[in-house]
């Protein structure tokens, strides 16, 4: 048998996704339901590793990432983890960052179509790793946000460079600016998902769509994949090193700590008390030259 191939999903031993595959379907499913999927160190390792390996199994044609639960498909990078790990050592961030690129690429370039099954919110590095998947179906109640702005950092490892393509610039920059709640109809009006069926018809909506794209070429549907990714590629290979340089020097900046500190502790930001102090380290600097 060549070592270049998929292995039986019942051989890998993860603790925060799981893994099925069955009638030509990979299914991963982010499964830490309890902080609502959000991505950890351990996460985006385990979810490489299952993203090469369905990748390079001849009996997967489609790939479906999901999350465990009712409540989330996944709410991005895991805050308490940002801030246990990267507020007094940022230069780790880049690190961490470095892997969560590498998944992100994985995924991306998997070869084969992939769905995003929405079950729940989708916010932040959610959006950007359903946005990473070729299609979505969503639950008809879920909602998608993006709250970079608002909680203390850059929605750029993927919603800046995407949404523009998908959404179009002004709704892009509602979006990211405002961070309000998309429901998911209005995401469907926007383009932002492919579907919107309710919630008890949500896994046969996939398996419907799945089945359509399993009865497709293969090497022509992965080589349509390349071309279409063309856009996202330039966008990304343009930005998304200057994006990890500038996360891991501004971890520490007093806006970012003040953002992930008032979501761990669950209290909001007091955004013109920031803005006063802000000025005012600006005024004593200038009268210091």
């Amino acid at each position: 048998m060549s070592k270049y191939t998929g292995l039986p999903s019942k051989q890998f031993v993860f603790k925060t996704i799981l893994y099925q595959k069955k009638n030509w379907v990979a299914t991963i499913t982010l499964n830490r339901p309890e902080v609502h999927n959000c991505l950890n160190l351990d996460t985006l390792r385990e979810l490489g590793a299952a993203f090469e390996d369905a990748s390079w199994d001849d009996g997967i044609a489609v790939v479906v990432v999901t999350g465990a639960g009712e409540r989330a498909f996944c709410t991005g990078a895991d805050i308490k983890e940002w801030k246990q790990d990267f507020l007094e050592q940022p230069n780790d961030f880049y690190k961490w960052m470095g892997v969560f690129i590498e998944t992100f690429e994985r995924l991306r370039n998997i070869g084969k179509p992939s769905i995003a099954r929405l079950n729940g919110m989708v916010v932040g590095g959610g959006n950007e790793l359903q946005m990473s998947c070729d299609l979505a179906v969503a639950a008809d109640d879920i909602f998608i946000r993006h709250v970079g702005t608002e909680r203390g950092s850059v929605p750029a490892a993927g919603a800046t460079q995407w949404l523009p393509l998908i959404v179009g610039d002004r709704r892009a920059r509602e979006i990211l600016f405002l961070c309000e709640e998309i429901p998911a109809k209005k995401a469907l009006e926007w383009g932002l998902v492919n579907e919107v069926v309710p919630r008890k018809d949500l896994d046969k909506a996939v398996d419907r769509m799945a089945k359509k794209l399993i009865n497709k070429l293969p090497e022509c549907t992965r080589y349509t994949k390349q071309q279409l990714n063309f856009w996202r590629d330039f966008s990304w290979s343009m930005t998304i090193g200057h994006v990890r340089d500038w996360l891991t020097i501004h971890t520490s900046a007093p806006e970012i700590i003040e953002g992930i500190k008032a979501f761990s502790e669950k209290r909001p930001i007091d955004y013109e008390k920031l803005r006063r102090e802000l000025s005012v380290k600006t005024k004593q600097s200038s009268k210091k030259k």
